[in-house]
């Protein structure tokens, strides 16, 4: 790769633009720079999620995210480009179904929380979701690959069962919904 990134200032995004990687010149407000930036945010706090306490295959699993979202970026910044593939869907339908197979079901909607990395694994499902509906939004004025959608809706999911798998690592439940809990206090 060598020196890519020698200078990082360029001037060249001054006037409201930046560069794709096939050349072309976008505004930094389109729908394509919007979807890169919650990707690019989503990889971040894939990161902040690192730092919390879990076997070193969830780490793994992680590290295996971000690079994909890494691609995934990469793929938005080049249209035309295919880097996410379908097996990368696949390794994490394989992922959440080994996961969510040793919790219990759920009955009841759960709110964010428990443990520290399972209120975390929550907090990046919602950018997720965020950064899925941003792509959906690029996809609604211009082409995205099928499997690129799919990556994503599949890794809200799978965030939301590590969360769960979280909590019960760290010897915590689920914090359940209760219907109707704070309709009947006063202040």
């Amino acid at each position: 790769m060598g020196h890519r990134l020698s200078k990082i200032y360029t001037r060249t995004g001054d006037q409201g633009t930046t560069g794709l990687g096939d050349g072309r010149r976008v505004s930094k407000d389109c729908e394509r720079i919007h979807a890169l930036g919650e990707i690019d945010e989503l990889n971040a706090l894939v990161g902040v999620l690192q730092l919390e306490q879990m076997t070193g295959d969830l780490h793994e699993l992680l590290t295996d995210i971000q690079h994909d979202l890494f691609d995934l970026g990469g793929e938005l910044c080049i249209p035309g480009m295919e880097m996410i593939r379908a097996e990368r869907v696949l390794y994490l339908e394989q992922r959440l179904d080994h996961l969510n197979e040793t919790l219990a079901p759920l009955k009841e909607f759960i709110l964010p929380g428990g443990s520290r990395a399972s209120a975390v694994a929550h907090q990046v499902r919602t950018v997720c979701r965020r950064a899925e509906r941003a792509v959906t939004a690029l996809h609604s004025v211009e082409p995205v690959r099928e499997e690129a959608i799919q990556y994503i809706n599949r890794l809200s999911d799978l965030l939301f069962v590590l969360a769960r798998y979280l909590n019960r690592a760290d010897g915590g439940k689920d914090v359940l919904w209760q219907k109707g809990r704070t309709t009947t206090k006063t202040s």
